[in-house]
């Protein structure tokens, strides 16, 4: 609320107001309004106010910034300077007024040094950067001046963001910066998420002494007034709030994401300026807020940053260098001291061995830095605890950070301490040491010096026999979005990394715990082993790699590893390569490799000296490619989505040139390799065991077809399957493919799916299959863009060609009449094909009869695909007809979203029961509904899977099959299907056969 005796205030200078004076000042104000854009305040209710009268009409009309700006006026016209004087005096009392209140909210605590002067200075050195831009923001001066202006401040976890906004706010108080700014309201998300509903008025006064907040002089000039939002990106109310429930009255209680909407969408306090803080997650509600006239200003903690860091904490440059080696030249430790105060535990950590030699020894992972410096910090001096003191500091630590963890929880208060034994006395020393650091925007809060050391601390706690500690208070509040903690894959690779032996030993003769290895040993080796045994449980190691990493104990390492024959890595970073490049040598039954690398390894000026890390990611690129000939199990690579330059290539190349390399089957799907995709192409071509090559996505030339079609003529050449999807290959380069066609001694499969051919282009490969040379056996040419104009020039390959055995022809228009032309060679009994696919080619029931008559005919046909065409009850009664003969020979069927229904379960169920030479039967994505089928065809249907025994039900979809949709998972011929028949059509039977055959 506002100051109580505000309109008191008003009435004291209008009774100062001669009678001529006030009768003026009424008359004055019947106009004065409509030059400040206000609504005209009752004229009949002005002639015979009163004072007191005068102060109730305008209170009730204008909220009271506006008020006062209007009394401001009139009074500067009766004239009555003496008056405007003592409005001016005022607010410049209430501008010192929050000055000191910023100072004592945020300044305060900012003023104590935690970690030494030489972290003070570089924290200036990094603020006096960015000082001069924020500086210059905000002002009223010509050619600076942007009204409604949001400036956003980017950046990660503590890397300066509160230190800056700090910075610039002491600049202020000391008016060096901002002199056009009267006030600032200084707002974080830990308050507004603790807001449900609030008026901006009361969001302004809450820091206020007695919540009375000089609102008129606040909100009276908004050019004049910056809002400070600390931590947009942890705000729990959302922001897209529609522009009718907007607000635009400060004293209006509304939801807390309608009052921040209508203050970042100027509804409210129109002209004001907002200074934002977020972090680099937060990009996207930053993108939807800026306007065009908005900046944003982003802050990183580079090479050069840390270098300084080093060089103001060591002041000695062999120590500096030292430093700065040890972290360039790992890219874990690159990649953790991305912030100061990590910088800082690094110094801490390493201490006195900063002159010993083989100091990189002693620190390879960030489980070495956080053990070495937790063992540092609780045996140094400061901390005035003797051994059995310490461990019970660690233990109650760790109790409160796991239990902090699982309860959503970063920041702790008294009651919190108590509840797992820290008394005041043993945070003051953990405050100390700087284990728990104050909140800086929570009173009365503490929170760990980082989020890694909280979950470095829980790891701990799982590896102790701790008392279990309850925090009572943790399990009513209220989330914060950055303190919603669902992902624990940080602690369990903190976990791996204290299985180490070393550690433990650092650890326990520091404070004398015991750590518990064996038992999470034994757990981790049965959990991943099963996990590997699954073949597809864990489609992205990376995870596991890092846990691998941190570990750094051989023998457990290389047990693990031999786990998971197939791997899939996605390296997006020099640290994800780093780590690739330690596990992946360390498996010997590693077979399959799924590789992706991006921006990695950027095209570059030959000319361009290489940096120190980019010639220490290419050694750990050659470490991985080694795998190719040095593992005797490894035979199958893929790598896609990846970029290569030219030095990266050639050591891809010369791996796969190497004479012990193995490898059957190799996939390219969107790689590039710059100029040398040529030489690479005769590279893998010339490989004598392969047998497989997939290109996906990949752009191919004329020479590189040149040299596919050398290298297929070649006796020599085993290569028997050959994919070529998604290449953009079109009728003119059909030719092309003719000729591997023709060419080729050994290529049995050749997969186009994917290619814009269209008819003209599939004309010319079935002209190449009519030729004698040609032995393919399976053609692949779903979504090819043909229609049924080219069906004469595929039945005419089905009636003469004697090797295809497989036609897979899905997703095209052939529609009826196409898919009637290439059913008829398949009614005489010479046709050799065993496969036919027709999935999604437009066709309804009309060719069921040609279907029928095909797969009663040839003796050969074996797989039927007729997934997501308008087959219908119709047709489906037509084909079960034609399935019934003993002579069909049909073993597949796929009949998966063909619209099927209940009306044809009796005909589908005889068939069925009959038939005893069908395998396999998809009937995916059909509504069955048995409601009104009787109980005879039901029974009959129960008593397939007895009667048919061999018969299996798909639970994939042709489409998802195939990649390119997800499938419905329903089964009629499960049993517990009739006992859950209630609910509505075949929903119930949504989750049965998932993992049939």
């Amino acid at each position: 609320m506002t100051v109580p005796d505000l309109d008191l205030d008003l009435l004291t200078f209008l009774k100062e107001l001669s009678e001529q004076e006030f009768n003026k000042f009424k008359q004055l104000l019947e106009q004065e309004p409509m030059w400040l854009e206000l609504p005209q305040v009752p004229l009949s209710e002005l002639q015979q106010a009163g004072r007191e009268d005068v102060v109730e009409v305008l209170m009730d009309a204008y909220e009271v910034q506006y008020t006062w700006n209007l009394a401001f006026d009139l009074f500067a016209r009766v004239p009555r300077q003496d008056l405007c004087d003592r409005i001016t005096r005022r607010k410049i009392g209430h501008r010192e007024m929050n000055k000191a209140l910023i100072h004592r909210k945020v300044l305060s605590q900012w003023e104590i040094a935690y970690f030494g002067s030489s972290h003070d200075n570089f924290a200036m050195e990094v603020v006096i950067q960015h000082l001069y831009v924020l500086g210059r923001t905000f002002t009223l001066e010509n050619g600076y001046y942007e009204e409604n202006m949001n400036m956003f401040v980017l950046g990660d976890n503590a890397v300066g963001k509160t230190m800056m906004l700090n910075a610039v706010l002491a600049s202020w108080v000391s008016e060096e910066v901002w002199q056009d700014i009267s006030h600032v309201v200084y707002i974080t998300s830990q308050e507004v998420n603790q807001i449900p509903h609030c008026s901006l008025v009361d969001l302004i006064s809450k820091d206020w002494p007695g919540g009375m907040a000089p609102i008129a002089d606040i909100l009276s000039e908004p050019k004049r007034l910056v809002f400070i939002l600390e931590d947009l990106d942890n705000i729990n109310w959302p922001l897209d709030v529609e522009e009718s429930a907007l607000c635009s009255d400060t004293r209006e209680q509304v939801s807390m994401s309608v009052l921040l909407a209508s203050l970042l969408q100027r509804r409210l306090v129109p002209g004001c300026w907002f200074l934002i803080t977020l972090r680099c997650r937060g990009r996207g509600t930053m993108r939807a807020l800026m306007k065009d006239s908005d900046c944003f200003l982003t802050m990183q903690f580079g090479d050069d940053k840390r270098e300084r860091y080093f060089t103001l904490f060591y002041k000695n440059q062999r120590r500096i260098s030292t430093a700065c080696k040890l972290v360039s030249e790992n890219a874990v430790l690159t990649s953790l001291c991305r912030a100061p105060v990590l910088c800082w535990m690094l110094c801490v950590a390493v201490g006195r061995r900063i002159d010993q030699a083989d100091i990189s020894s002693c620190y390879q992972t960030r489980a070495d830095v956080f053990t070495h410096f937790l063992a540092a910090v609780l045996s140094s001096n400061v901390s005035r605890a003797d051994g059995p003191r310490r461990l019970a500091l660690l233990e109650r630590l760790c109790a409160l950070a796991v239990e902090g963890l699982l309860h959503n929880t970063l920041s702790f208060q008294d009651e919190d301490f108590r509840s797992v034994g820290l008394s005041q006395d043993d945070v003051s020393i953990l405050e100390t040491v700087r284990l728990l650091l104050p909140s800086s925007s929570l009173k009365g809060h503490y929170t760990f010096i980082h989020l890694k050391m909280q979950e470095f601390c829980a790891a701990i706690a799982y590896m102790m026999v701790l008392v279990h500690y309850q925090i009572p208070r943790l399990r009513n509040k209220p989330e914060e979005k950055r303190e919603v903690y669902s992902d624990f894959s940080p602690v369990v690779t903190w976990i791996f990394g204290l299985l180490n032996e070393k550690r433990r030993q650092i650890l326990e003769a520091c404070v004398g715990c015991q750590l518990l290895d064996a038992p999470l040993r034994q757990h981790f080796v049965q959990w991943l082993q099963a996990w590997g045994q699954q073949g597809h449980a864990l489609d992205f190691h990376m995870p596991l790699f890092y846990c691998l990493f941190e570990n750094q104990e051989e023998a457990f390492v290389r047990q693990l590893m031999d786990f998971f024959p197939k791997v899939n890595v996605y390296i997006q970073s020099n640290r994800d390569l780093m780590v690739s490049a330690y596990c992946l040598p360390r498996s010997q039954a590693l077979c399959k490799l799924k590789l992706s690398l991006l921006d990695l390894f950027k095209h570059q000026d030959p000319h361009v000296r290489l940096t120190t890390c980019q010639i220490r990611s290419l050694a750990y690129w050659r470490d991985i490619c080694s795998l190719f000939h040095t593992n005797e199990n490894f035979q199958d690579l893929e790598i896609c989505n990846s970029e290569f330059n030219t030095t990266s290539g050639r050591i891809l190349c010369k791996a796969l040139m190497h004479r012990n390399c193995r490898l059957h089957t190799i996939r390219l799907s969107h790689v590039t390799v710059g100029s040398d995709l040529d030489d690479l192409f005769k590279v893998i071509v010339a490989l004598q065991n392969l047998t497989f090559l997939s290109l996906n996505g990949m752009q191919l030339t004329s020479q590189i077809f040149a040299i596919l079609r050398e290298a297929l003529a070649s006796p020599a050449c085993a290569v028997r399957h050959l994919r070529l999807m998604r290449c953009d290959i079109k009728a003119n380069m059909c030719g092309e493919v003719a000729s591997l066609l023709v060419n080729s001694r050994n290529l049995k499969k050749l997969i186009l799916s994917n290619n814009p051919l269209k008819d003209e282009g599939v004309k010319i490969l079935c002209d190449a299959l009519l030729q004698p040379g040609c032995c393919l056996e399976s053609l692949v040419l779903l979504f090819c863009c043909l229609t049924e104009a080219c069906c004469n020039s595929l039945a005419t390959v089905l009636l003469l060609n004697k090797t295809l055995k497989h036609l897979d022809l899905s997703v095209n228009f052939l529609q009826n009449t196409g898919v009637l032309i290439l059913l008829m060679p398949l009614v005489l009994p010479t046709c050799t094909i065993r496969e036919l696919e027709l999935s999604g080619c437009f066709f309804n029931s009309d060719a069921c009869y040609n279907l029928s008559t095909a797969i009663l005919r040839n003796p050969n046909l074996r797989s039927l695909e007729l997934g997501s065409n308008n087959i219908g009850d119709e047709g489906m009664v037509m084909l079960c007809g034609t399935l019934e003969f003993p002579g069909c020979n049909l073993e597949n069927l796929g009949l998966d979203e063909c619209k099927l229904t209940g009306a044809c379960c009796e005909f589908l169920a005889s068939m069925l029961v009959t038939n005893k030479k069908l395998k396999k039967l998809n009937l995916l994505g059909n509504r069955f509904d048995m409601t009104n089928v009787s109980a005879g065809t039901q029974d009959m249907v129960q008593a397939v899977k007895q009667r048919n025994p061999n018969l299996k039900f798909t639970s994939q979809s042709w489409a998802k099959r195939k990649g390119l949709a997800g499938g419905l998972d329903y089964n009629l011929w499960e049993p517990g299907f009739y006992r859950r028949r209630s609910m509505s059509g075949l929903e119930a039977a949504s989750g049965t056969d998932a993992h049939g055959s």
